[in-house]
């Protein structure tokens, strides 16, 4: 087998890192999305939501979410947001969040199964979004003038732990 060679004007392949560090290699599995577009603000309360839940239990409250029935409470950033019952104060329906963390505790399930773990046991300790690569962007205005608008990248991450 030969050995990578480094190319010029190669680039390196970016290297992940998760944010959490003292969870159990042997009991735990993890997953992540990179670089997608989705609202920052809304990931992290829906990381939020999940925390605590087994896979199909996060699974089925995403899929609730994205089909419009079942609210995520908003705790951080709230600001003039209506108050419903369902959610005991402000809440909504980040269903593009929600679609992405479909995706993300599909591949949590499969990573589990990777290394042989029931995924109905895999209980979420760690969720967490992240700011990722800001787009930058411009809007032509009147007068040869020009508005920045910036699209906002967002990396989140899951780790799940067997109990027992």
């Amino acid at each position: 087998m030969r050995s990578p060679v480094k190319r010029l004007g190669a680039k390196p392949m970016p290297h992940w890192e998760y944010s959490v560090k003292e969870l159990d290699e042997a009991r735990t599995v993890k997953a992540s999305l990179r670089e997608i577009d989705v609202s920052p603000k809304w990931s992290r309360e829906v990381c939020r939501a999940i925390v605590g839940l087994t896979i199909p239990e996060a699974r089925r409250l995403m899929e609730d979410v994205a089909a419009m029935r079942r609210m995520i409470p908003y705790r951080r950033y709230k600001k003039k947001r209506a108050h419903h019952a369902q959610t005991r104060g402000p809440g909504g329906y980040p269903v593009k969040v929600a679609r992405h963390m479909i995706k993300l505790l599909d591949s949590l399930e499969a990573n589990a199964e990777f290394k042989g773990f029931d995924p109905d046991e895999v209980v979420i300790v760690h969720a967490a979004a992240h700011k990722a690569r800001r787009i930058r962007k411009f809007m032509p205005r009147a007068f040869g003038r020009a508005d920045p608008y910036d699209k906002q990248l967002v990396h989140i991450e899951v780790a799940g732990e067997v109990r027992g």
